[in-house]
């Protein structure tokens, strides 16, 4: 039996509403995002990014934010404060016995993501204030800088995250797709066409060749084929975190070097210069946290020691492996190899299109990091959605088979 296909994705009404509904939230999404915050000369803010921002953690927050960091919107902080706030208690857990105990009971859980939303406002405030203080220091961005300017901008900003998340939250309750992914992928998106334009223009100036550009589009259409392309012929994945482990790196780097950068310490900004995008210390980071978080997240969702219980309660069992914590252990361990090497290509094709385009000197901002998480959040979408229509198919075939049931029951 065939898996249904996409184009009769809305002829289900269940399915129908949930895309719907998240379509909507992220045109809201987009409009935020094009809404300035009171006070700031969004023109002086943008020429100063343009001129001084390229190649900073500034643009990277700016990628993952549609540009509105840069516009200075009431969305500027975007959907990070609540990623880094999720990473925060994650990572907690290996560490903190209860917040581990808190993961695994349904009360538990709703307790934790309330503390998630709390730390988020947190994590927003201080950066809003951040904000305020960085836009202040641009000649001609604030007309009356001052405590009043700071006030409206810690006010708007935060909001706006709040808001922010809580989209996130509602598209991953009643729409489809994991919002706060999504709300990323739909932010990069956005960032295509102006990129596209910026390499046109730096052909035309010559200042980028034909060549160059060419070979970096084929290093990211093999990028697109290796995500697109993963087969595996066993249970465990070797990509088990998918595109997890690169928005947990980023986050990881884009938030604390956002809030040195933002700070009038000289040391922690010029930390924050440091690790820019084109920077070998930014690129060996990314790829440690790559690996970190890749392990660290399929330990989270994946869990060996409950799929050996099921398997020995159903009688199942690996031949040669004794079941119980024998075949948890075997589990395990298979699930350790296979990481590295699932770990290891989340790197190359994260890290292959930077190193690229910083080698050719290319001015496109849409490099590996944005193109796997496009990729992958794409395809989750895509999955989640098939299998919506899968369930529904079956439940009709299902339906129609408990009828022909009671029309034979009729006639015996």
């Amino acid at each position: 039996m065939t898996a249904p296909r996409l184009p009769n994705l809305f002829k289900v009404p269940e399915l129908k509403e949930k895309i719907l509904f998240t379509l909507l939230c992220l045109v809201v999404y987009r409009i935020g995002a094009h809404i300035a915050t009171p006070g700031v000369n969004v023109q002086a803010l943008a020429d100063f990014l343009r001129n001084q921002g390229q190649g900073t953690l500034f643009s990277l927050y700016d990628l993952f934010a549609g540009g509105s960091f840069g516009r200075a919107t009431v969305f500027a902080l975007g959907i990070m404060p609540y990623i880094s706030a999720s990473i925060v208690f994650q990572l907690a857990a290996p560490v903190f016995p209860v917040v581990e105990k808190m993961q695994r009971d349904e009360e538990g859980r709703k307790k934790l993501t309330q503390w998630t939303r709390y730390l988020t406002v947190v994590l927003c405030l201080f950066q809003a204030y951040g904000y305020g203080l960085f836009t202040e220091q641009i000649p001609g961005a604030v007309a009356t800088p001052g405590f009043f300017f700071r006030l409206t901008t810690v006010l708007t900003l935060t909001t706006g995250g709040v808001f922010v998340m809580w989209l996130g939250e509602q598209i991953t309750e009643r729409g489809i797709g994991n919002g706060a992914s999504l709300l990323i992928f739909f932010s990069i998106v956005e960032r295509i066409w102006p990129e596209t334009i910026r390499t046109i223009e730096a052909l035309q100036a010559r200042s980028l060749t034909f060549p160059k550009l060419l070979i970096v589009l084929t290093v990211m259409v093999f990028v697109v084929a290796g995500t697109v392309g993963q087969k595996t012929f066993i249970p465990l994945r070797l990509n088990t975190a998918n595109v997890m482990p690169i928005i947990f790196a980023q986050s990881l780097i884009i938030v604390p070097g956002t809030i040195a950068a933002f700070s009038g310490n000289q040391a922690l900004k010029h930390l924050a210069e440091y690790f820019s995008v084109t920077s070998v210390a930014y690129l060996v980071t990314s790829a440690v946290l790559i690996i970190f978080f890749a392990y660290f997240y399929t330990s989270i969702i994946f869990n060996p020691v409950d799929l050996a219980e099921n398997l020995k309660k159903q009688g199942g069992f690996i031949p040669g492996v004794k079941p119980g914590a024998a075949t948890a252990d075997y589990i395990d361990d298979v699930l350790s190899r296979i990481t590295f090497p699932g770990a290891l290509f989340l790197t190359a094709v994260a890290m292959l299109p930077i190193i690229v385009s910083n080698t050719f000197n290319m001015p496109f901002g849409f490099g590996g990091t944005a193109l796997l998480i496009v990729v992958g959040v794409a395809l989750d979408t895509v999955q989640q959605v098939q299998q919506h229509l899968l369930l529904r198919h079956y439940d009709g075939f299902m339906k129609e088979g408990r009828v022909k049931f009671r029309g034979r029951q009729r006639y015996m």
